[in-house]
């Protein structure tokens, strides 16, 4: 029987995967890709979840010295025998990756640091016993790897840290006789964490010294590879580099290097035998644009995939959900204005909007102005690009249903946070209900459809319409915790919207909503209380002891609604 490999779920260890025979997608293309098109400084801005860490993993194997060629066997690089002869396994190679250099607090952060730097120089030991390095050199080198085993003596000193990556190179050059490839993953995660933490200014100088000193006018440098969500020329890392290439999403080069393409999934649905997943798949995952190339999300195809081996007829899942990062359109909800509202909404009903992306931004500017939060949600992933129009202006979309229930499940977040705000309100609304005022119900109801941002999907047939108002509707009268509110609840023949019973007035509330084609309000509201009294959904409610019961039908369309009640 044939060996199933398994699934690289958080692994981005490129010699892991390739010896324990994990399921990998081939991308070391990349590798040519980047010997045919190199700088001095090559950075690749991408989403996170999008394969940064994995591939520059890819990289350190293939260059370092005492690369097992086996590792790239049958793989794509290896039929460029003439660059491997060059290439492979020929170089000394620094890779650190900076994602969790996140401290609370500076200190805590410049510690995270020391920590990876000074690990990382701990897989050179062999420099300690060098015959072409001289005492003080050595001394030098001692001194980084003492950042790592949290020795407080002199390896403390912030030049230390600042020339750490700059002094290893050098070490590593005067040894071997041979330039050194550096490789930094997730590059500008400190500047992020910093920015949130509120040391931001610190961190920045701290970057920008270590970076300025390893990567403009290092002659023991070969290349540098770096990955990243944002370019931050601005900042001044990279200014003044005699050869600097950005690669970032909208650029044509490297753009099937990241993510998966759809002969990839197919592939990986065949292996697994779930071809028969592959619209859903396609649907769910699909839709981001790398240069001219439509691409998956690789963590979450590969997620599904694991989940669907385990149960072949599971529903796919908005697995990005549980991953850092989408507080940011949390934030770019509740900055939006009238006007951005509307361009949500549009968003959220498959349209394309219109606009300038500035991908040099810094994080001292992610929240300064809503122009920069439509950059930074295309930057992340949550919007891509549908074609470019001239200059910085592109066409945006959501670009698949996994995001599109990100955006809906913060907007209701959002939705419920702002009107709790104002609980008397609330309450008057709630209130309203039991008095059986159905004016007073409609006027407050439409006052809230005109503040939200309209999450129904117009596409949708009139059933799935409907459940844009039903949630909002549900989440409003949740607000009253002495009642006991109930979607969805099997009563009588059917299952009815929303049920509340408010126990201590003894008052039963059957609610029923439709939407209203185009403002056949009247009718909407005739079909929601006929709905209720042919199903008997008031049934439960008597059975639960309600003395009285009020029965509203209540038909929406767009921003607006229609109350009615029934006898």
């Amino acid at each position: 029987m044939k060996k199933i490999r398994r699934l690289p779920i958080g692994i981005e260890n490129f010699e892991k995967i390739r010896t324990e025979d994990f399921y990998y997608v081939d991308k070391t293309g990349m590798i040519a890709d980047l010997l045919n098109n190199w700088g001095l400084v090559n950075l690749f801005t991408r989403p996170r979840r999008f394969g940064k860490s994995l591939n520059m993993s890819m990289l350190e194997k293939f260059f370092g010295y005492g690369c097992d060629e086996r590792l790239f066997e049958g793989l794509e690089i290896a039929k460029e025998e003439e660059l491997c002869r060059k290439y492979m396994g020929k170089f000394p190679v620094i890779a650190i990756s900076l994602k969790d250099v996140n401290g609370v607090d500076y200190e805590t952060a410049q510690e995270l640091l020391r920590s990876v730097i000074g690990n990382t120089a701990m897989k050179f030991q062999y420099l300690l016993e060098s015959d072409k390095l001289s005492p003080i050199e050595i001394t030098r080198y001692s001194q980084i790897i003492n950042m790592g085993t949290g020795d407080k003596g002199f390896a403390m000193s912030w030049d230390v840290l600042v020339d750490s990556l700059f002094t290893l190179t050098g070490l590593l050059q005067k040894h071997h006789g041979k330039d050194v490839i550096v490789i930094i993953d997730e590059y500008d995660v400190p500047l992020d964490k910093a920015q949130q933490a509120g040391y931001y200014d610190e961190m920045l100088g701290l970057i920008r010294g270590m970076f300025s000193r390893v990567l403009k006018g290092n002659d023991s440098l070969y290349f540098a590879v770096m990955s990243g969500c944002l370019k931050m020329a601005k900042e001044s890392i990279f200014t003044g580099l005699n050869n600097f290439k950005a690669f970032a999403a909208t650029d044509v080069r490297f753009h099937e290097r990241f993510g998966f393409t759809d002969e990839e999934v197919k592939a990986m649905l065949a292996y697994y035998g779930l071809s028969h997943k592959f619209d859903a798949v396609k649907e769910w995952y699909d839709g981001y644009r790398f240069g001219k190339t439509d691409v998956y999300c690789p963590w979450d195809v590969i997620s599904y995939v694991d989940l669907l081996c385990a149960d072949s007829e599971a529903s796919p899942k908005a697995f990005w959900i549980n991953t850092s990062g989408n507080e940011i359109i949390r934030r770019f909800i509740g900055m939006a204005k009238m006007s951005t509202r509307r361009e949500i909404e549009q968003l959220i009903n498959g349209e394309i909007i219109i606009k300038k992306i500035n991908q040099e931004l810094t994080y001292r500017e992610l929240y300064g102005r809503m122009d920069n939060l439509w950059s930074v949600l295309f930057m992340t992933g949550y919007l891509t690009s549908r074609g470019e129009t001239g200059g910085e202006l592109y066409q945006l979309a959501i670009p698949n249903l996994e995001i599109k229930k990100i955006f809906i499940e913060q907007i209701q977040a959002w939705f419920e946070e702002e009107v709790s705000r104002d609980a008397p309100k609330l309450d008057a609304f709630c209130d309203a209900f039991l008095r059986a005022d159905k004016d007073a119900v409609e006027a407050q109801f439409n006052e809230y459809l005109r503040k939200t941002i309209s999450i129904r999907d117009t596409n949708a047939r009139n059933g799935r319409k409907e459940n844009f108002y039903h949630g909002i509707l549900l989440g409003l009268l949740s607000h009253r915790e002495d009642w006991d509110v109930i979607s969805n609840a099997e009563s009588g023949d059917g299952y009815s919207d929303i049920l509340v019973e408010a126990e201590e007035e003894g008052i039963g509330i059957v609610i029923e909503v439709k939407y209203a084609e185009e403002g056949l309000w009247d009718a909407g509201c005739r079909q929601a209380l006929e709905q209720i009294e042919r199903m008997g959904y008031e049934t439960r409610l008597y059975q639960d002891g309600m003395d009285t019961v009020i029965k509203y039908g209540i038909a929406c369309n767009k921003k607006r609604c229609k109350v009615r009640l029934g006898s």
